[in-house]
């Protein structure tokens, strides 16, 4: 005998007030089930999201910072000769 059949044996057997419990613990477990399986799918899907974003921002050149003023090169030339690495 599989798990149904012994399953649906012990429902015949059940009072009637108890069916309505449970058909209500029936329908919380598909519920159950179906939000984890929408999680599972929303997890990777934000999983994948991260994926390509680091993939993209790895492909991006990153170039030294030029000073854009006179102004700025002696500020930096500054903070260098105190010893801070910029």
């Amino acid at each position: 005998m599989t798990i149904r059949e012994t399953t649906i044996a012990k429902l015949q057997q059940l009072p009637e007030p108890f069916l309505q419990q449970v058909s209500d613990f029936i329908d919380f477990l598909r519920y159950k089930q179906q939000h984890s399986t929408i999680s599972d799918k929303l997890s990777s899907d934000i999983t994948q999201a991260w994926v390509r974003w680091f993939e993209s921002v790895d492909l991006l050149e990153v170039a030294p910072n030029q000073p854009a003023s006179n102004y700025q090169e002696l500020l930096l030339a500054k903070y260098r000769q105190q010893g801070l690495e910029l």
